[in-house]
């Protein structure tokens, strides 16, 4: 997500690929663009134990020695970022106590500082350092990831609200949304308290959201006229780094994202559909019967996060404040925001199935649907 938010302070750089997907579609893809002799692979695992990081890691390895054929210049292309003290020459270490999906500040941000150089990656830092003082000094009705979380729990737990959706309307920042779905539903995902008990309120949202004004054609009349209140954040720089047609593109783009809050706020009233519509010929029953369809009811929430321009230290300050927003949240509803063992349970039959599906024979140790689901896969492989 940063690499992608910050791509137009990366000229000078290298090129940076990133393979997180066990599906081998994702490792082959990206191989199929590398160059073996000016590749360096950076292997980012907290304990080293991941099995898709592993697995890929491994992959990339073969794929390197193919070509380089000598074992010893895999020092000079393969390093590490973990908090293990893992056998390998080259590691990049960061403490135990750092969470993987808040660690871009620590040494997993290593991609990040070669992509955009360091001076731009200590921006970033000071960036996200100026937020942690605000968060920590700011009165409460002025902090700003104090205020989002509120009004997060204010929205989940009084009216019911189920998902949060998150709207840069910068194309710069199209892995936003995708990027805090980890953030948020990993760290607040979960009905059970910091004392053991389970909770009898909701917690964390379904956190989802697209790039504006794509999600204008898309989603937006869900938003505008659904039965379900969604929060929306939505976020813009008020410069562009691209002002094509002498920032026609840009004035656009924030008249859009400013009548869409504007819209969702105040929404429609019948009169004043009414209004529109016979100013535009209607009358009658055609009139009538089109009348409920232009209404919108409004009063939908929304949250305007507006910033001079998309640049390291403002999208440090923007990370660094929804992470505080979601400790907050997380202390509000007396959960640990720091923990996944949700992530676990799968992972535990992940292991106990792979070794089942490298023969053909039956497999009825499962529930009678994941075993026939077995017994098609092993019916029907190459």
């Amino acid at each position: 997500m940063v690499t992608e938010a910050l791509k137009p302070y990366s000229k000078g750089g290298p090129h940076v690929w990133f393979v997180s997907n066990i599906d081998g579609t994702h490792i082959a893809k990206t191989l199929a663009e590398l160059k073996p002799d000016a590749t360096l692979f950076i292997i980012a695992s907290k304990t080293f134990t991941t099995q898709e990081t592993i697995t890929n890691a491994e992959t990339a390895k073969e794929w390197f020695l193919h070509a380089a054929n000598d074992p010893s210049a895999v020092a000079k292309h393969f390093v590490a970022l973990s908090t293990n003290a893992v056998s390998i020459t080259n590691l990049f270490y960061f403490f135990y106590w750092v969470g993987g999906r808040y660690s871009l500040w620590s040494a997993i941000g290593l991609s990040i500082a070669l992509h955009i150089g360091f001076d731009n990656f200590e921006s970033l830092l000071a960036g996200a350092h100026w937020m942690d003082n605000h968060f920590r000094t700011a009165p409460l009705e002025k902090n700003m990831p104090v205020l989002l979380a509120m009004l997060g729990v204010w929205y989940i737990n009084c009216y019911g609200c189920e998902t949060h959706a998150l709207l840069p309307y910068d194309q710069y920042m199209h892995r936003f949304a995708a990027y805090f779905q980890q953030g948020d539903m990993e760290s607040n995902g979960k009905y059970i308290t910091k004392k053991g008990s389970r909770v009898d309120y909701n917690t964390g949202p379904i956190v989802w959201g697209e790039p504006g004004t794509n999600g204008q054609h898309a989603f937006y009349q869900l938003i505008h006229q659904g039965t379900r209140m969604i929060p929306c954040d939505f976020l813009i720089p008020v410069q562009t780094q691209h002002p094509v047609r002498n920032g026609l593109h840009h004035k656009i783009l924030l008249a859009n994202f400013l009548a869409q809050t504007e819209a969702l706020m105040k929404g429609k009233t019948a009169d004043e559909a009414r209004k529109e519509l016979q100013a535009a010929g209607l009358s009658g029953d055609v009139l009538e019967k089109l009348l409920p369809h232009k209404v919108f009811e409004g009063n939908r929430p929304t949250n305007s996060i507006i910033f001079t321009k998309l640049n390291p230290f403002t999208l440090g300050a923007i990370i660094a404040m929804y992470e505080h927003k979601i400790f907050v949240q997380g202390i509000v509803w007396d959960i640990n925001s720091y923990d996944q063992w949700g992530v676990e349970l799968g992972k535990q039959l992940a292991k106990k199935i792979e070794p089942e599906l490298e023969s053909d024979a039956p497999v009825t140790s499962h529930d009678s649907s994941t075993n026939g689901l077995i017994s098609f896969i092993k019916k029907h492989r190459a």
